[in-house]
């Protein structure tokens, strides 16, 4: 395990280390509470075994939840929480999610709402999981009206990040992660691409962890890793997520980038660097879904839990990334007929 690196996220007496490497799970044990007698596995059927670290010397239960987002709602929070308290959880016990950034959304909120809350400790299989959903407190469920709406900002104890699992990934979860990834470009400004892969997961964890660090409740910078979410969001929910959240990510960046040249704010460069990396470094060439109305994605996007009173939106300029609110609609519309002029 000598290429391990650990990130610490910094919150004070909150503070927890995210490991990633190769063999990171074995580290699990090390980052449950002391006093945890107990330790609740949150896992889905598809997650291999061998990925669910051992816990000698507490007893030991696992929750399988489903698959797909239908199953990312306030049902299965309650059908966890039943089944933690026939197990005998207590306030001093521990939920470990061992998954992708579904499992630990949810696991995550489960624990954060159990006894109003409990440590949890995260297990990241998936790529997404790794540089987005584990780390960061973040947590939810969906409800019929949107995505993620529903949920508690609840740091976890430790977060573990196998990168072993990867290779066990299919072909689109690994796509997901990687439109995740193509927004860190644009966040910092750095060149992430000529990065070695492994180096370049914890380096976008290490990004994670400083703005975590500097906006813990999303009120300032932490919103800018929402970069592309606006429109993404949009079309999970018009196409009744059919289209993967990565997959929907790696559009939105680019449609942010058309508004943010059709304010004024970018130059066409500028839009074409965002194509280079999605479609170059990442070959994320995901089309537009078909069947989604524009009236319909201006709706959703409305909705958006960075809007306040107006369309709002994360979106790039000369001097870096900028949440912007009380965007025209003719903007809007601008930037989507750019977006479907480029992708075809």
């Amino acid at each position: 395990m000598n290429d391990v690196v650990e990130v610490v996220v910094p919150l004070g007496e909150r503070s927890y280390t995210v490991a990633v490497g190769h063999g990171a799970r074995t580290l699990a044990s090390s980052m449950i509470p002391e006093h945890s007698r107990r330790v609740a596995v949150v896992t889905q059927a598809g997650i291999p075994d061998i990925y669910i670290p051992q816990f000698e010397g507490r007893a030991v239960s696992v929750h399988i939840i489903g698959d797909g987002e239908a199953h990312k709602s306030l049902a299965t929070i309650e059908r966890l929480c039943s089944e933690f308290a026939r197990e005998g959880l207590t306030r001093g016990d521990v939920v470990v999610a061992v998954g992708g950034g579904m499992v630990t959304d949810v696991a995550g909120f489960a624990a954060a709402s159990y006894h109003r809350g409990i440590p949890v400790v995260h297990v990241a299989t998936s790529l997404l999981a790794m540089i987005d959903a584990a780390v960061g407190g973040k947590t939810g469920v969906n409800i019929p009206e949107g995505k993620n709406l529903v949920g508690a900002f609840w740091q976890p104890h430790g977060v573990i990040c196998e990168l072993d699992a990867l290779a066990t990934l299919p072909e689109r979860e690994m796509r997901c992660g990687l439109g995740e990834m193509a927004k860190y470009h644009f966040i910092v400004r750095e060149d992430l691409d000529e990065l070695p892969f492994n180096e370049r997961v914890a380096r976008c964890v290490g990004i994670k962890a400083e703005i975590v660090a500097a906006d813990e409740r999303e009120g300032g910078v932490r919103a800018f890793l929402n970069y592309g979410h606006t429109l993404a969001h949009a079309l999970e929910i018009g196409t009744d997520f059919e289209i993967a959240h990565g997959e929907a990510v790696s559009i939105g960046v680019l449609y942010a980038a058309h508004l943010a040249e059709a304010m004024g704010r970018i130059d066409a460069e500028r839009v074409d660097e965002h194509y280079r990396v999605v479609h170059e470094v990442y070959s994320l060439r995901n089309p537009l879904p078909t069947g989604v109305t524009v009236e319909r994605l201006i709706e959703d996007m409305g909705r958006d839990k960075k809007a306040i009173d107006s369309l709002t939106f994360v979106l790039d300029s000369a001097n870096g990334l900028d949440v912007v609110s009380g965007i025209q609609e003719h903007d809007v519309r601008s930037a989507l007929d750019a977006l479907v002029q480029r992708l075809g």
